[in-house]
C-alpha cells in the first residue's frame, strides 16, 4: 500500500516506487499546458525529452560557401560534410508539496472544486517558478542569500550565457544608461549568420517599459512621431518582455537556441492514505519534474548586463 511516506519522504521515494494517486493522462495534458501557459518563455523554446538523467543533445551544421564551379566531365574531389557536434545537460529533479485539509474543502464556498482551483494555482506557481530557474539558477548561489534554496538547483541560461556567450558590459559606459548604443552594439556583436530574422530581446516588463519611456521622451523633445512598431522592437527585433529576466540585463538570442530538458513528464501525486492522512484529516499532494535548461550555440547569444537601475 502506498502510504503518505510514501509521496512525502524523500529519502524513502524511489523511481517507480509509486503509481497510484496521479492524475489521469488528460488531467496531467491539462496541467502541463496551464504550466506552459503561465510562462512567456514556454511557448517560445525549444523543449527535449530524453530517457537518460544525463547525456548529449546533438548537434548538425552545414559550413558556408561550399559551391564550386563545375568543369564537365571533370571530378575535382571536393567533398563537403556535415558538422557534428554536442552539448551535455544533466537533468535535476525536483518537486513542490502542499497538503489540504479536509475541512477546508468541507466548509469553503467551493467545496470539493476547491481541490481543483488549488491544483490551478500551483501550476501557475510551478510555471513561473520553471522559467525563472531556467533564466536565474546557480549553483554558486551565496549561502546568506535569501533564496539559495530555490536558486542553487542547478545553472541557469544567464549563469551560462555569462561565461560562454558575447558579453557586453554597460556598468562603465555612461553609467549604465539605456540608449540606442546599447541595441547598436549587441548587434554588431552577434554574428551575422545568426542575425537571419528569429532573434528576440528578452527583457524585463520594467526594463521594456524604460526603453519605451525613452523613446517616448526623445519624441517629444524633438516633437517627432514615433510609431508603435519601433518602440516595441528595437532595431525591427521584437522584444519580449520576460517577468523572470533581471533589470539590468538584456538578452538577444533566437529564443529556439535556449533549451530545456526533461527525462519525464510532470507528475502531480496525492493521498489520502497513511497514518498522518487519517490522524490529520489531510490530503497531501506533490508535484514531481526535473529539467536542465542548456543552450544549443553560445557563438548565437549575446547578453548586456550592467544596465543602469530603472528609475
Amino acid at each position: 500500500m502506498n502510504t503518505n511516506n510514501n509521496i512525502i519522504n524523500k529519502a524513502a521515494l524511489t523511481t517507480g516506487n509509486v503509481t497510484a494517486g496521479l492524475l489521469n493522462p488528460e488531467q496531467s495534458r491539462r496541467f502541463i499546458k496551464q504550466t506552459m501557459e503561465n510562462t512567456v518563455l514556454g511557448g517560445l523554446i525549444r523543449t527535449e525529452m530524453r530517457k537518460a538523467k544525463t547525456g548529449e543533445i546533438d548537434k548538425i551544421g552545414i559550413g558556408r560557401r561550399l559551391v564550386r564551379k563545375k568543369t564537365e566531365d571533370t571530378d575535382d574531389g571536393n567533398r563537403n560534410k556535415p558538422i557534428f557536434s554536442k552539448v551535455e545537460y544533466s537533468a535535476v529533479a525536483v518537486r513542490l508539496p502542499w497538503e489540504i485539509t479536509e475541512e477546508t474543502l468541507r466548509e469553503n464556498i467551493e467545496g470539493q472544486g476547491l481541490e481543483a482551483t488549488i491544483t490551478s494555482l500551483m501550476a501557475q506557481a510551478v510555471g513561473i517558478d520553471m522559467e525563472d530557474l531556467w533564466l536565474n539558477a546557480d549553483t554558486a548561489v551565496p549561502a546568506e542569500d535569501p533564496d539559495v534554496d530555490f536558486l542553487k538547483v542547478n545553472d541557469g541560461w544567464i549563469k551560462q550565457l555569462l561565461a560562454g556567450s558575447h558579453v557586453i558590459d554597460r556598468a562603465t559606459v555612461n553609467g549604465g544608461a539605456l540608449t540606442l548604443d546599447v541595441w547598436n552594439d549587441a548587434l554588431l556583436e552577434m554574428p551575422n549568420k545568426y542575425n537571419n530574422g528569429k532573434l528576440r530581446w528578452l527583457m524585463s516588463p520594467h526594463r521594456k517599459q524604460a526603453w519605451e519611456t525613452y523613446l517616448l521622451d526623445k519624441a517629444i523633445t524633438a516633437g517627432g512621431i514615433i510609431s508603435d512598431r519601433r518602440i516595441e522592437n528595437p532595431y525591427a527585433i521584437p522584444a519580449v518582455a520576460v517577468p523572470s529576466m533581471p533589470d539590468d540585463m538584456v538578452i538577444l538570442t533566437d529564443p529556439k537556441n535556449l533549451i530545456v530538458v526533461n527525462t519525464y513528464d510532470v507528475k502531480i501525486r496525492k493521498t489520502t492514505e497513511g497514518k498522518e492522512a487519517i490522524m490529520q484529516d489531510k490530503r497531501f499532494y506533490v508535484i514531481h519534474l526535473d529539467f536542465d535548461p542548456i543552450i544549443e550555440e553560445m557563438d548565437a547569444a549575446v547578453i548586456v548586463k550592467g544596465l543602469a537601475d530603472i528609475v
